[in-house]
């Protein structure tokens, strides 16, 4: 065992958590040709098979599945004694792993994570974008980015200011041929642009107005997985449909897309960074937090 390192232990993880080499390979920043040599190495150092590998698929062992399960909680109790030496470093430095929803991480970007670069350049930021909600803490992050309603209810989660609206929007060109709603039911005999969840479900549209709450599975001839698609559909007029606010703002502006029921989408609570209680935080996680909450604090509404 004295001739382990700690990257062949990450390695081994990586690969079982990804479920194979090319994905795990992105995940470490390897090839999946060093990966596998690495891996080969490491089960002839320690004369047993962690995966069965096959030209489609790889799986553990009965002896990999052990490995992974006795060297996990070993491997975080070592990533967490190293953040807590970290902490005591006066410079932040080092790398800190975020996952977060594609347009999260948009909105983070600019204000958070490029001022945050600035200020500290000793630091590194590593952002995995994803629909699906991860477990943080097993797939090795060090943070989430999600909607307030998302945060996993053990984590300690940091409001970033800024509350959430959606927007329903159509092209001049469809209402003058169609007419516009007037409440959310009406929409049911409109051609609406649907939208698929990560976990395979389709989107179903919210409303609230002086306590009356209605959702509603809405129709249409398109069903698209990525927000860019459907603002594209929306502006070809192919229907109406229903977006993050910000996501249309500039083609509100502009007169591309028109905004209806306007009253019937209040603000909701924003994003969340969201982080696990039981670990020690690096000087970087804490300089990261810590201007997360001065940037929330200047964009809170008064």
């Amino acid at each position: 065992m004295d001739r382990l390192a700690v990257n062949d232990l990450e390695a081994v993880l990586a690969i079982a958590r990804k479920g194979g080499f090319r994905a795990a390979a992105v995940d470490l920043g390897l090839s999946a040709t060093a990966l596998s040599h690495a891996i080969g190495k490491l089960e002839a150092d320690l004369g047993v098979r962690l995966f069965n590998r096959t030209t489609r698929s790889v799986s553990l062992t009965e002896a990999g599945r052990l490995f992974v399960e006795q060297v996990g909680p070993t491997l975080q109790d070592m990533r967490s004694a190293l953040d807590s030496v970290r902490s005591h470093s006066e410079t932040p430095s080092g790398t800190i792993r975020i996952n977060a929803a594609p347009f999260a991480a948009r909105e983070i970007m600019s204000p958070l994570v490029v001022a945050f670069l600035r200020r500290y350049p000793d630091m590194t930021v590593d952002i995995v974008t994803e629909g699906r909600l991860v477990d943080v803490v097993s797939e090795g992050f060090d943070l989430g980015v999600r909607v307030a309603g998302l945060v996993p209810s053990d984590m300690i989660a940091v409001p970033l200011g800024r509350p959430q609206r959606y927007a329903v929007v159509g092209s001049p060109g469809y209402f003058e041929r169609h007419g516009k709603p007037r409440v959310p039911p009406d929409l049911l005999r409109h051609i609406c642009i649907r939208v698929r969840l990560p976990d395979g479900g389709l989107f179903r549209w919210r409303f609230e107005k002086d306590g009356e709450i209605a959702q509603l599975e809405v129709r249409g001839p398109i069903i698209l997985d990525e927000g860019s698609l459907a603002r594209i559909a929306a502006r070809e007029s192919i229907g109406i449909g229903f977006f993050l606010e910000q996501d249309v703002l500039a083609d509100i502006a502009s007169g591309d897309l028109i905004r209806i029921l306007d009253d019937w989408t209040p603000p909701y609570p924003g994003l969340c960074l969201y982080y696990p209680g039981r670990r020690n935080l690096s000087a970087g996680m804490k300089a990261f937090l810590t201007l997360a909450r001065e940037i929330a604090a200047r964009e809170r509404p008064e």
